[in-house]
């Protein structure tokens, strides 16, 4: 799922080869770079506080009439514990060492409650682009602030942020640029809590569960040891890694291409491409002829000279968007590929690679779009280490290859954002163990192709969090996946309504965490819904029940059972306010019955909490579902305006 962010996805190769703290290491006593002047710091617990100094340092932490002094430990950082504090403030916050003079002074510093929301897209989904005319204009409130995690790729955990973070409070000026999600959830809390509150994005949109998880946690879930080492490998030496990884797609594509072996020689670079056809400067697009026939494998090749200085500085090889697969040659030497269309290519430049004079880039693309369109080729360059670049403006060559219908050989496991455990350590790690009230997460459409592992990685990811933010029963909120494409004329299996069943099963087994069902507010058109309002809400319903203690319900309606009562099935739902109702018709629309693996639509009839399918009780049927599709149209709600969940029973 594309990142609705404009801004580039970092250089994760460059990032990934970076083996020492983002914090530099200095003798004055520095707070870590998740604190910030307007900051929120978690009520009604021990405040953690941490960052570096010289070796062996006392440091003394205040914060209001609060005090208490840590030791910096033989790797420069230290961690410090003020006591519990209610809501309150604003307050100064300051780190000093042993002279006794504020070395770092935080302002306006407040007492209430944190929120860590996390996922890919539609929780980086920004307020300015929400429905809702008179949000933006209506939102000022000094007491609720936010910010927002960079975007950031580890191979290790991160000991700190590259930089300070910037808290904001919530303005028509400020507001903007917000996860619509957590704002909205935080928003509807603080009508409600009357308490300072503040909430901390961290997202990477199209990302998967896998990046959000640690090593050593994902490393308990089936199939992922070897990625995992290779994580490791690339951590200690990336120029190993990437070796090994284009040894693995060589012998790959060996399997699936029978021309592999021959097209070796495209990458040399003593290879004459002078006969191959070149790429339109100004259209960056192939003539029609070619367009018609590309449906597969597309090489794409380009020369470049440097000069002595241009080689030293050189740093990242910058391609822009490929879509869909690449692997890429530069001299060639396999420097990197990618494994979405939209994703930015920035491979690493191995030392001693690039010359001076002629240099030779080679590309094997699969999956361009129809249109045979490429990347804006002037955002093509070498980046320097001064910041300049150096730009591959061509001409590019190209020449067809195989068809294929799909090219993927696999993704490296630090291939954002397809990678595993990266994102943990470079959006995770260095903001824990930062005291929280509650954690949501908006993620699963990028892991729908395999939704049966989804449940226990769910459950990992939650666990997870806890142990990094030192709350076992951190109240945890998890947004079910809406409706997005081809609506069904027919019951067929579908992998977002096995994964909404995957993230209700996990959280059904966790007693701290709770579902916020949204499968009426999607858009069919659009895996960007703009209606975040409402889920925003139903988070913070979620909220009051679990995180704050207040009465009522933790969901909507919930299938409890289906059970044969003549020659009907009847499904009883629990979680129900004011009886369940059904919009816009006589029936409940949406229902399966399924015999084995073969299924039909049956129309039900509410009864109470109850739905009655009239004549599914037969001996075959033995199973029945509700919303089974990945954009079903449903109208089965309750009294309380919430939608029955997706769901998928046996028979009894």
């Amino acid at each position: 799922m594309r990142s609705v962010r404009t801004s580039a996805i970092c250089a994760v190769v460059a990032s990934l080869a970076w083996g020492v703290s983002a914090h530099a290491q200095s003798t004055a006593p520095a707070l870590a770079n998740i604190f910030a002047d307007h900051a929120v710091l978690q009520r009604d617990r021990p405040i953690a506080i941490w960052g570096s100094a010289a070796p062996g340092a006392s440091v003394t932490v205040r914060l209001n009439d609060r005090s208490v002094t840590a030791q910096t430990g033989s790797d420069g950082k230290w961690r410090a514990t003020l006591p519990v504090m209610k809501a309150g403030g604003p307050y100064v916050l300051e780190v000093s060492g042993g002279n006794a003079t504020a070395a770092q002074r935080l302002s306006d510093i407040l007492i209430g409650d944190v929120f860590l929301c996390g996922g890919q897209s539609n929780m980086e989904f920004q307020v300015k682009h929400a429905t809702g005319l008179d949000v933006i204009p209506s939102a000022n409130d000094a007491s609720l602030r936010f910010t927002t995690i960079p975007d950031s790729s580890k191979t290790a955990p991160a000991g700190d942020l590259a930089k300070r973070v910037d808290w904001r409070s919530v303005t028509p000026e400020t507001i903007g640029d917000a996860s619509a999600v957590c704002y909205f959830m935080a928003r509807s809390l603080r009508r409600t809590e009357k308490v300072p509150m503040g909430f901390i994005a961290s997202e990477w949109g199209g990302t998967r569960i896998e990046s959000w998880i640690s090593a050593p946690a994902l490393a308990t879930q089936p199939g992922f040891t070897d990625g995992l080492n290779a994580i490791a490998t690339f951590d200690r030496d990336p120029a190993a890694a990437t070796a090994a990884d284009g040894a693995r797609r060589e012998k790959a594509w060996e399997t699936i291409d029978p021309a592999a072996r021959t097209e070796r020689a495209f990458r040399a670079t003593d290879y004459d491409d002078r006969r191959w056809a070149t790429v339109s400067g100004q259209y960056e697009q192939l003539p029609a002829a070619d367009r018609d026939r590309l449906d597969g494998v597309v090489w794409l090749r380009t020369t470049v000279d440097l000069t002595p200085a241009q080689v030293a500085a050189a740093q990242t090889l910058r391609l822009g968007p490929i879509g869909r697969y690449d692997e890429t040659y530069l001299n060639g030497r396999f420097v990197g590929g990618g494994s979405v269309d939209w994703a930015w290519r920035n491979y690493g430049v191995p030392a001693g690679l690039l010359r001076a004079g002629r240099n030779v880039i080679a590309i094997r693309a699969v999956g361009a779009k129809k249109d045979g369109r490429f990347t804006d080729m002037s955002i093509r360059t070498i980046g320097l280490s001064d910041g300049g670049a150096v730009p591959l403006s061509g001409p590019w060559r190209y020449r067809i290859g195989t068809a294929l219908k799909d090219g993927s050989v696999g993704p490296a496991p630090w291939d954002v954002p397809n990678s595993l455990t990266t994102l943990y350590n470079g959006m995770i790690a260095p903001i824990a163990p930062y005291g929280l009230k509650l954690a949501a997460w908006y993620q699963g459409e990028s892991n729908t192709g395999q939704p049966a592992a989804y449940r226990g990685l769910m459950s990992t990811l939650m666990a997870d969090w806890r142990r990094a933010f030192a709350s076992p029963e951190l109240p945890f909120f998890v947004v079910q996946l809406t409706g997005y494409g081809t609506p069904a004329t027919t019951p067929r299996e579908s992998g977002w309504a096995a994964l909404r069943q995957s993230q209700a099963q996990a959280v059904a087994a966790d007693a701290h965490a709770g579902l916020a069902v949204t499968i009426d507010v999607g858009d069919r058109f659009d895996i960007h819904p703009a209606q975040k309002t409402v889920i925003g809400e139903r988070l913070a319903r979620l909220a009051r029940v679990v995180a704050y203690g207040q009465p009522g319900l933790r969901s909507g309606p919930e299938a409890a059972e289906a059970v044969r009562q003549g020659g009907d099935i009847v499904v009883r739902f629990r979680n129900v306010t004011g009886g369940l109702q059904r919009y816009g018709g006589a029936g409940a629309i949406g229902f399966e019955q399924c015999a084995g693996a073969t299924c039909s639509y049956v129309d039900g009839r509410v009864q109470g909490d109850s739905v009655v399918l009239p004549g599914a009780g037969r001996p075959e049927v033995t199973a029945v579902r509700y919303a089974w599709a990945d954009a079903p149209f449903v109208n089965l709600f309750d009294g309380a305006d919430l939608p029955a969940a997706p769901f998928e029973l046996p028979v009894r």
